[in-house]
């Protein structure tokens, strides 16, 4: 079966509907086990994701802790006032437990004693509040919440083989000029979906989750669920990397002969509009909108770039066809 699912068809072999049928089960088969094997490697790995997924979260509620702001910043300020307290009260107990105090020995000795059990009270102290990640509120949300994250994580690792096998089944349907079309952009698409990702990852994330819980911070207390933090990645996430298709998108619509590349290059005033739309609609303030914007901009510069080559070669090959023609 998985031989079966990894054989591209030839354009001319001829297949019945039963045949693609079975070849179509043999691909699932192999998408299904590509995905189960990240979800187990995802699950194996569950504490390495979920410090990989919360990093964002944790950094910015470093910055509120730093602060001083919401819950866990007030928190740090009594732990920071605690031990300043604890360790000056060990001072004065040493001081109070030194010869030269003139106290008597045995009540010297009990000041040592005290202050040798305050400095080791201190030390026992964290160096920061706890809970900076995520927090879950029913008994089985912790077990949920992994499983969910693991699911996330399997399907971009699995991509490459589900790909594969799209590729391998609906390849064969396709013309040869119509492959020479369809492969870039089907290499293409999966290369700027991970782009975008790491893009959302690294730029737009940590932006986005700086401006919503720093948004009217002052009437609430703020603390993020389990569930709701991970969607909330997910979908930022999956949103940006969709919007790195724009290339894709546009090369099909110019390689179908839908728009050209001069009407598009005619709408530079048009894409620099949508880009910084879309910019808007993702969280953040107006520096993380620019740097969302040049990016799109940029990938539309790409796009009419591409079309151009396009164009290009459409027209070589009708020359080149008109030359042979009788």
């Amino acid at each position: 079966m998985a031989l079966r699912a990894v054989k591209i068809a030839s354009p001319d072999e001829q297949l019945t509907w039963v045949d693609h049928l079975e070849e179509l089960r043999s691909r699932l088969f192999v998408v299904g086990l590509a995905l189960a094997v990240a979800f187990g490697l995802c699950l194996w790995q569950s504490g390495l994701v979920l410090r990989v997924i919360n990093h964002p979260l944790t950094v910015q509620t470093e910055k509120q802790v730093r602060a001083g702001r919401g819950p866990l910043g007030q928190t740090a300020l009594d732990q920071a006032a605690l031990k300043d307290l604890a360790s000056s009260t060990a001072a004065l107990a040493d001081t109070l437990a030194s010869p030269k105090s003139g106290l008597p020995p045995q009540l010297r000795n009990d000041l040592f004693a005290q202050a040798q059990q305050i400095a080791a009270s201190v030390r026992r102290l964290p160096a920061q509040p706890q809970g900076d990640k995520p927090i879950t509120l029913g008994v089985g949300e912790p077990f949920t919440a992994t499983l969910t994250v693991a699911l996330y994580v399997a399907i971009p690792l699995a991509l490459p083989v589900i790909l594969f096998e799209l590729y391998g089944f609906v390849i064969p349907a396709f013309t040869p000029q119509e492959k020479r079309i369809a492969l870039p952009l089907m290499y293409a698409a999966p290369i700027l979906f991970i782009a975008g990702l790491l893009f959302g990852y690294f730029v737009v994330l940590p932006a986005a989750i700086d401006f919503l819980q720093n948004y009217n911070s002052s009437q609430f207390n703020v603390m993020v669920q389990a569930n709701q933090y991970y969607r909330f990645a997910a979908t930022t996430l999956i949103a940006v990397g969709l919007s790195f298709e724009l290339p894709v998108a546009v090369v099909g619509l110019v390689a179908a002969e839908v728009v050209s590349a001069g009407w598009l290059a005619k709408r530079r005033r048009w894409a620099i509009v949508i880009c910084a739309l879309i910019a808007a609609v993702l969280p953040g303030e107006a520096v993380t909108m620019v740097l969302e914007g040049i990016p799109l901009y940029l990938l539309f510069e790409l796009s009419v770039l591409c079309a151009r080559l396009i164009e290009r070669r459409r027209r070589r090959r009708a020359l080149a066809l008109e030359a042979s023609g009788p």
